[in-house]
Order: structure tokens, then C-alpha cells, then sequence
């Protein structure tokens, strides 16, 4: 894990990749629960016998379940030493390919750019998640990230 501790300690590190994040398994139990909590019970995600035979072979996670889980894994990547922190947002989201129940995914994250605003550090990355085994990722997504020093 990268830890940073000033702004010039990040800045110094635009263009640089940060690492990646343990490999996260996705359960159906975590889809069936992602589903609750948004009121997104689409069969392609909850109903395993019916996701066999639909376009994907199996059950696979919603997207912004996959999106979700970004601030948790990029935590084991990298952390801002900050009296607060926020998601700022997403500049871009792309979802090149499904999550398949019982595939394990994981972050890479890439520093793109660290602007002063404000009393706030802002931090854009690039995070790649890659599905374990597939060449395609399944999220692409450039997060905006405020850190208060």
C-alpha cells in the first residue's frame, strides 16, 4: 500500500501506477443483497436457474455493484493521510464486460492527475477492475477523490 502524506508527495506520483487490490470474490449472496438494496431484482442478476440460459451462462453482479466496491478496494492501494476524505465522483464508468457469479475481481489503479482546491486536495485515478481469468475488465472508471488536510 502507498501511503501518501502531502500534496507534493502525490503530485510527485501523476503518471504513476499505485498497484492492486486483493482479489474480491462475488457470491450470489453479495448480488441478492446489492439487488435488496437497490430495488434491482433484473433476473440476469437474482435468479440463477433462469441466468443459465440467458446471454451470459450465469448469474452476473450489477454494474454499479462492481462500481460500489471501488472505494474499498482501492483503500488496500493507496491512502491520502487526511483529517477527511470524500468521493468526489466519477468522470467516466464503463462496463466492458459482465461479473459472472463466483468470479473474484480486483482494482489497479493509476494516479491521472492532484489539483489544490479549496482547503482539499483533489485526486483523479484511473481504476481498472479485472475479473480474475478474463482478459476484458469489467469496470473502467476515472474516480474524483477530495481529501481534506
Amino acid at each position: 500500500m502507498r501511503v501518501f502524506t502531502s500534496p507534493d508527495q502525490l503530485e510527485d506520483a501523476v503518471g504513476a501506477d499505485l498497484g492492486a487490490s486483493d482479489w474480491l470474490p462475488i457470491t450470489q449472496e453479495r448480488i441478492d443483497r446489492f439487488a435488496d438494496a437497490t430495488d434491482d431484482h433484473q433476473w440476469i442478476h437474482v435468479d440463477p436457474e433462469r441466468a443459465k440460459a440467458g446471454p451470459f451462462g450465469a448469474p452476473i453482479a450489477h454494474g454499479y455493484l462492481t462500481a460500489a466496491l471501488l472505494p474499498a478496494l482501492m483503500r488496500q492501494i493507496y491512502r491520502v493521510e487526511a483529517r477527511m476524505a470524500v468521493n468526489y465522483g466519477l468522470n467516466k464508468l464503463r462496463f466492458p464486460a459482465p461479473v459472472r457469479v463466483g468470479s473474484s475481481v480486483r482494482a489497479v489503479v493509476r494516479l491521472v492527475e492532484v489539483t489544490k482546491v479549496a482547503d482539499a486536495v483533489q485526486v483523479v485515478s484511473t481504476a481498472t477492475v479485472e475479473i480474475r481469468g478474463e482478459t476484458k475488465p469489467a469496470v473502467v472508471a476515472e474516480v474524483v477523490g477530495r481529501f481534506y488536510l
